[in-house]
């Protein structure tokens, strides 16, 4: 289930004895640990809530004390959090556990405590007994990252709540401002609500001048005036990007990594991949695969190859001679311009 159907089931339905968060968006992480807090009352959390991070703590401790009594109250909370041992591979420096703990107390879960595991992890290792028992027996909660359309409701949504909305162009101007990420959308949603207090209206504007474009963003508007051949265009971004106090080679990295991804994409729809198979085969988010998908159908994928083996060359060079890194991308473009005519 997703984080408002189990806000609304904890409101209304019977509560199960276990469960499992699984995935990496650390805001739903969040929003899932605030939702099951409802379950006890305020004054009640200081005996009846315990939280144990399992790359740090003896299961055998967290167990122990899902399986105690209530303090004065009807239930107990308890978190186990980043329970590395359930995937295909442990933190360094982790804790190591014994599954076989956890799958006793699965056998028997205490009636009166809710056991959540919280598992900031893309998915667990389904081989291991323990998982496919806790698979069984726990009710799961996706915390995965929500795709584009997803969080743009969301987002909607928790502004509507409290009397705001966007106005026309506003909300895509925060889509491309923070990639889609859903936690860093709602990271900058309460300085915009603060801004928007009286008209309760979040502008465009207002987006423009709160929430600054990522490194990744601004390369890619660097990456559409190279594919363009916009060379005064991507000399006016590059320039801005030094002002702004980004190194050269970061800007060089970024600039193959985005290249990188467009022909990995582009490969992968030619062989009839769908946009979401695209996403889980390359583990990135899934609004870059949907503007690289943009991209690409422009562009041969000879150029594109062209210009990550033009910025490779480039990198050698800011990485081996003293020369001016403006000189340097200047003259990637002019030979990169030559070759694609």
């Amino acid at each position: 289930m997703d984080i408002p159907t189990l806000k609304q089931q904890l409101k209304t339905a019977s509560t199960a004895q276990v469960y499992l968060v699984l995935g990496t968006q650390s805001e739903l992480q969040n929003e899932a640990r605030q939702a099951f807090l409802t379950l006890i009352p305020e004054e009640e959390r200081v005996m009846n809530v315990a939280s144990f991070d399992l790359e740090e703590t003896p299961l055998a401790t967290a167990l122990a004390d899902a399986k105690a009594a209530p303090f004065f109250g009807e239930r107990r909370l308890v978190f186990l959090q980043k329970p590395s041992f359930l995937t295909g591979s442990t933190s360094r420096g982790s804790l190591k556990q014994d599954p076989a703990l956890l799958q006793d107390y699965l056998a028997h879960p205490e009636l009166n405590t809710t056991l959540v595991l919280l598992a900031p992890y893309e998915k667990l290792d389904g081989r291991k007994a323990v998982t496919k028992a806790l698979k069984k027996v726990a009710v799961e909660v996706s915390a995965a990252p929500l795709a584009e359309r997803q969080a743009r409701l969301a987002i909607e949504q928790r502004a509507q709540v409290q009397g705001f909305h966007f106005e026309s162009g506003a909300m895509d101007e925060l889509v491309k401002r923070t990639n889609a990420d859903y936690g860093q959308m709602m990271n900058y949603l309460s300085s915009l609500l603060l801004y928007a207090h009286d008209e309760e209206v979040i502008t465009k504007a207002a987006v423009a001048g709160l929430v600054p474009q990522s490194l990744d963003e601004n390369v890619f508007d660097l990456v559409q005036a190279v594919l363009q051949r916009r060379q005064g265009q991507a000399m006016d971004l590059y320039q801005q990007l030094i002002a702004a106090q980004q190194q050269p080679l970061q800007i060089n990295a970024v600039l193959v990594s985005q290249f990188r991804l467009l022909i990995q994409v582009k490969i992968l729809a030619q062989r009839g991949l769908s946009e979401s198979t695209i996403t889980k085969q390359l583990k990135v988010h899934p609004y870059r695969v949907k503007l690289a998908l943009q991209t690409v159908r422009q562009y041969q994928l000879a150029a594109l190859f062209k210009a990550q083996m033009g910025l490779v060359t480039t990198e050698q060079q800011l990485k081996s001679t003293t020369r001016d890194p403006e000189l340097l991308f200047q003259m990637f473009l002019l030979q990169f311009s030559r070759q694609a005519q």
